[in-house]
């Protein structure tokens, strides 16, 4: 199955788009910035994963069923979407649209499938991926979850090198080693964007994640 092609939002000014591999510490960092940079808003995306514990419908993610979604998709109702372990997660364009026009700017939570779709349809974006310190540190934080089996670890830490073979289109490469100096790499690459945009991606640049 293939993502749609869908009809851009206008974008009055530019919007931030968040990957990282499963286990970097994504969750953590969105938080910290949303926490730090008020003119960050969260864009919350569409799922068909059923909820984790303490998360909340629209809030954290709109939880629709595998047909709503697929409706979704037939009505052109996203910007992105893409299917992640399984489950279809994507960004609306109504979404967009209602953190676009209180005058926020957009934080998007989005593996690299939909980053590469808002690459190509939102000349404005800043696009950063979160990298581990190294795979043995993922795959130890991977571990740490509890509520994963051996095998879905090795899947993951499969789909983690797969992704960063896309880092190239990203702006920026962060690694999270330590939290509060990743979101402050971050904070520092924001007030730099809005001064001067950044040069953009280089296709065959990659990261060097120790083993």
């Amino acid at each position: 199955m293939h993502p749609r092609q869908a009809t851009v939002v206008p974008a009055p000014s530019w919007i931030v788009v968040l990957s990282a591999p499963s286990g970097a510490g994504k969750t953590t960092v969105v938080r910290a910035l949303l926490e730090r940079e008020p003119q960050l808003q969260f864009a919350v995306s569409h799922t068909t994963r059923p909820p984790r514990p303490h998360e909340v419908h629209g809030q954290d993610y709109y939880f629709v069923t595998p047909d709503e979604f697929r409706d979704l998709i037939g009505q052109g109702a996203f910007v992105e979407w893409a299917v992640v372990h399984g489950h279809f997660y994507g960004t609306s364009q109504a979404e967009l649209r209602r953190i676009l026009e209180a005058g926020k700017t957009p934080l998007l939570d989005i593996d690299v499938q939909g980053a590469y779709q808002i690459q190509r349809r939102w000349p404005h974006g800043l696009f950063i991926m979160l990298l581990p310190p190294s795979w043995t540190v993922l795959e130890q934080r991977l571990r740490q979850r509890g509520d994963l089996t051996d095998e879905q670890v090795r899947r993951r830490i499969g789909q983690a090198r797969r992704e960063v073979r896309w880092a190239w289109m990203y702006d920026y490469w962060v690694v999270n080693d330590v939290l509060d100096e990743a979101v402050e790499t971050i904070e520092a690459i924001l007030w730099s964007h809005r001064h001067r945009p950044g040069v953009g991606p280089t296709p065959g640049r990659l990261p060097e994640i120790p083993e």
